[in-house]
């Protein structure tokens, strides 16, 4: 009888503390050991030359499922992410929000089955509905989304509604997750724009305007500290943003910085050649090479804490349906996500290191989701990622798993790719094509909270 279910000899294992050699059994789903060199096994691979990161573990994603499923669903959006290197999602959808404890176990119960990653199920935060937030958190809420301008048909939180809710989540230890953008400067913006008859792509960076995400980052950061909440800034676009958040972090705030991909490679004035399909929110701001590179500096340095991908996709055929006002914000990003980060570090952008930190283990720690999640070490989930650093390669629209069809990375060149990812020991992707298992089973918070 084989003494593991599973052995990877000869990689190099990646922590945010660096690599090693080893040699990783698997038993039961979990990680038994680094030294199981001499175990024998039902199943072993030879990852020689390859590097074994923890799965990636993506905290913003909207799936769109059940609703829109026109635009997303789990199926294919879960097997974007096992082909990519993700294996635990946390996925709120705007079209079919979760305020009570029933929507959460209905949704639940609606998407057994229908994943082919781990996932956590995030709640919305409602102006004037604090009351929800202890039984949310207490039946698994994974966070609350806190919007501060009316997005996507959610309403938004002014200042008042907000540190009622920050309080409140206080209390119960949950996190928030906000988007920072002041209505007050969207809406006056908007009705400008409208007035004026504006309908070219270029409304966008001016209705959603730099000064719109800055004020309510700012203000937001603030009450995070004054009410002692936890809470993460969603997707922070430019870092003037993230000094704010950098200067409350030092005074107490509990609060962590998001950026995404678009942030980091995306300029503002893609938005007049590409329209609709460089509409999301907040959008677009690097106007030149200093601003990006400003940005990878604040990901080495922790300055951003961590990345996700803000997974909100819509076909072609939908981003073209309508004009700029009336198509969909969002950009699909499960399939790109970790192979932009691997890249990034093949270029010396980043170090492996930080993918790890950044897309793993950062994520883990601040949902409660550490220490089963986004480490590789005795105990943990065995979500395994195997890449060959050395491949070379382009993301293309072809490739894309997402039912969006397309990315805004299409024909960019990629050093380093995910040959195999594995989740509690199964293998659920290889070489690009995932097995579609949908073995994917709901993870809450009960961890070490960052």
């Amino acid at each position: 009888m084989a003494d593991v279910d599973l052995l990877i000899t000869g990689g190099m294992v990646v922590s945010s503390q660096g690599r090693r050699p080893a040699h990783v059994a698997v038993c039961d789903g979990r990680v038994l050991t680094l030294d199981g060199a001499h175990l024998s096994a039902v199943r072993r691979i030879d990852a020689t030359g390859l590097l074994l990161l923890p799965g990636g573990v993506d905290t913003h994603v909207h799936l769109m499922d059940p609703g829109s499923t026109d635009r997303e669903d789990f199926p294919s959006g879960t097997r974007a992410a096992a082909v990519s290197g993700v294996t635990t999602i946390i996925e709120h959808s705007h079209g079919t929000p979760v305020r009570t404890v029933d929507d959460l176990q209905a949704k639940n119960t609606y998407l057994q089955g229908r994943s082919n990653v781990d996932f956590g199920l995030a709640a919305h935060a409602w102006p004037g509905e604090t009351g929800a937030v202890a039984a949310l958190r207490q039946a698994g809420a994974a966070f609350f989304k806190v919007f501060t301008c009316t997005t996507h048909g959610i309403p938004g939180h002014d200042a008042a509604a907000l540190q009622a809710h920050l309080l409140a989540s206080a209390e119960a230890g949950a996190v928030s997750l906000i988007h920072c953008e002041d209505e007050s400067l969207t809406s006056a913006a908007e009705a400008l724009l409208r007035a004026a008859g504006r309908d070219d792509p270029g409304v966008i960076p001016e209705w959603r305007s730099r000064d719109a995400e800055v004020l309510a980052a700012a203000v937001t950061a603030l009450l995070v500290r004054r009410t002692g909440a936890r809470a993460v800034v969603a997707h922070v676009s430019h870092p003037e943003v993230a000094g704010y958040l950098a200067a409350e972090r030092a005074r107490g705030a509990r609060l962590h910085a998001e950026t995404c991909p678009q942030y980091l490679l995306l300029r503002e004035d893609e938005v007049h050649v590409r329209g609709a399909f460089r509409k999301f929110t907040p959008p677009a701001r690097a106007r030149h090479d200093a601003d990006e590179a400003a940005l990878w500096a604040l990901l080495r340095d922790g300055g951003l804490t961590h990345v996700s991908s803000d997974h909100a996709p819509s076909t072609a055929e939908q981003k073209t349906s309508g004009n700029i006002w009336d198509v969909h914000f969002g950009l699909p990003g499960l399939d790109s996500t970790m192979a932009l980060m691997l890249s990034a570090a093949a270029r010396g952008m980043l170090a492996y290191e930080d993918v790890a930190r950044l897309y793993s283990e950062v994520p883990a720690r601040i949902y409660g989701l550490w220490p089963r999640k986004g480490r590789l070490s005795s105990g943990a989930d065995a979500d395994i990622v195997l890449v060959d650093p050395t491949a070379r390669w382009k993301l293309q629209n072809e490739n894309v798993f997402s039912k969006a069809g397309w990315t805004p990375y299409d024909g960019m060149e990629m050093t380093g790719r995910v040959v195999a990812t594995y989740l509690r020991g199964d293998l659920i992707s290889e070489h690009g094509e995932p097995a579609d298992q949908r073995t994917g089973r709901l993870v809450a918070p009960g961890g070490t909270a960052g």
